[in-house]
């Protein structure tokens, strides 16, 4: 049968008709359905809930959940979201929250009958308005750091990164106004970073060199002393990943490291922040590390305590145990020696979890 069209009709009875067959797709556009047998490529999935009127509670409790998944909604009771790997999911747990409310639900594959449609669905998932309105609100911090407290305005970033991440991740068609909002986080972040951390080196601009580990072997490694995150966590990688004979020189200013050793986590430093990128992810990158998938995490969460930017589960852990390191050490020797402990187990642990299952 191919592409023979069965049926059109009201949407109603489009539904009625769709659901007695399992193996149809259900087009949907405006007030109209076509249901078509399934011979392309599936686009995307709706759900279609019917819930008794008497349950505000259980109604107002999926409405919120499928809004926060980022769903389209094409008429009451019907919602889209792209065929992506974890849209199916989301949409069956709706379903199943549903029909314990006593409702009716029916999760569909769709594709769209023409480009038009496929546009008309798209626009359902622009998320323009909702970066502008973020993107305000960042400009408006970033126009008060100077008169608010540090702690404050740390809060306040850090919420806006949060609402960054989330509206990401149901942006399922990104465009310019995510990579504006984006930029605009990332200059707050780095004003931030130059106002509560002033010796924080200031990013750098152009590509990142790829190098030869095997080129830089028994070197000596400075960086300033008083160590932190990014030039602890910088540290143990170079010692695990890159040069295990490193010698690491702790300088009192930036301007004292000799011509003879690598520097890191400084301004004019061999290895330093480069655009978004911390020194740790810099060193990664530049030795080709970025593939190993639990440096990768670790990386995140290295990020995000030294610049901000996407919440990380647990880098608040992570911080605190370091702060409690920081304090108990009498010299950077002997925290880089206890943070590398730290390090060791936060990368196996993201290693065990990034195995597959049953190895």
């Amino acid at each position: 049968m191919g592409q023979q069209k069965l049926a059109t009709n009201s949407i109603q009875t489009g539904f009625d008709k769709a659901l007695s067959h399992p193996t149809i797709v259900l087009s949907i556009v405006q007030q109209y359905c076509s249901i078509s047998y399934m011979t392309t490529s599936l686009h995307w999935l709706s759900l279609i809930i019917s819930l008794p009127t008497q349950n505000a509670t259980a109604r107002m409790r999926i409405w919120r959940a499928l809004k926060s998944s980022g769903c389209g909604v094409l008429r009451d009771g019907v919602y889209l979201l792209p065929e992506i790997e974890s849209a199916g999911s989301i949409l069956h747990k709706q379903a199943q929250e549903v029909m314990q409310a006593g409702g009716s639900a029916y999760v569909l594959k769709l594709s769209s009958t023409s480009p038009e449609q496929d546009i008309t669905f798209r626009t359902l998932f622009d998320r323009t308005n909702e970066y502008a309105a973020l993107k305000q609100e960042i400009d408006e911090l970033r126009a008060t750091f100077e008169s608010q407290s540090i702690p404050t305005s740390r809060r306040s970033l850090q919420r806006l990164s949060r609402d960054f991440a989330a509206l990401s991740g149901i942006d399922f068609f990104p465009g310019p106004a995510q990579d504006q909002t984006s930029t605009a986080l990332a200059q707050a972040t780095a004003e931030f970073s130059a106002l509560s951390n002033p010796d924080e080196p200031t990013p750098a601009t152009g590509k990142i060199k790829r190098l030869n580990k095997e080129k830089h072997q028994n070197r000596i490694w400075a960086t300033r002393k008083r160590l932190w995150v990014d030039r602890m966590a910088s540290a143990w990688l170079i010692k695990r990943f890159i040069d295990q004979n490193a010698k690491f020189l702790w300088l009192d200013k930036p301007g004292n490291c000799p011509k003879n050793a690598s520097g890191f986590d400084f301004d004019g430093a061999t290895f330093t922040h480069v655009g978004s990128m911390v020194t740790f992810e810099v060193l990664m990158h530049s030795f080709s590390l970025e593939t190993d998938p639990a440096l990768a995490r670790l990386a995140a969460t290295v990020h995000f305590l030294d610049v901000g930017g996407i919440p990380v589960a647990e880098a608040a852990g992570l911080e605190m145990i370091l702060k409690g390191t920081k304090e108990r050490c009498l010299d950077d020797d002997m925290l880089l020696n206890d943070a590398s402990t730290l390090f060791d187990d936060l990368y196996a642990a993201y290693t065990n979890e990034e195995k597959p299952h049953g190895q």
